[in-house]
């Protein structure tokens, strides 16, 4: 059974920085393309990067030049740097394997 664990949101100032972590388990991850999701209260769920198994990146326009997606197979696990946060990325982030396992998510609030 595919497990996701994410980790690593919380409060920040807009401007700041966290990185999140999504921790798998039950699947043989560098075979999978993985993704962060995030969904804003009232607004539909949005990819914001994915990653595919060679580690070729693609992201949402808005967080292009902010976020950086990366993958550890050795650890199978997908982070997601995000830098110079604004107010309008306060979501819940979720990870995503293969279009098709989802984690719990984690809360990210930007606000001064």
């Amino acid at each position: 059974q595919v497990q996701l664990v994410e980790s690593g949101g919380g409060f920040v100032q807009p401007g700041g920085s966290l990185r999140l972590s999504c921790a798998a388990s039950g699947s043989i991850f560098s075979m999978y393309y993985m993704a962060w999701y995030r969904q804003a209260p009232g607004k539909q769920r949005e990819l914001v990067a994915g990653i595919t198994n060679l580690g070729i990146p693609n992201y949402a326009d808005s967080v292009k030049g902010r976020f950086t997606i990366s993958r550890d197979n050795a650890k199978n696990t997908v982070y997601l740097q995000m830098n110079s946060l604004k107010p309008e990325d306060t979501a819940v982030y979720y990870c995503n394997q293969a279009n098709r396992y989802w984690g719990q998510g984690t809360q990210v609030t930007v606000s001064s």
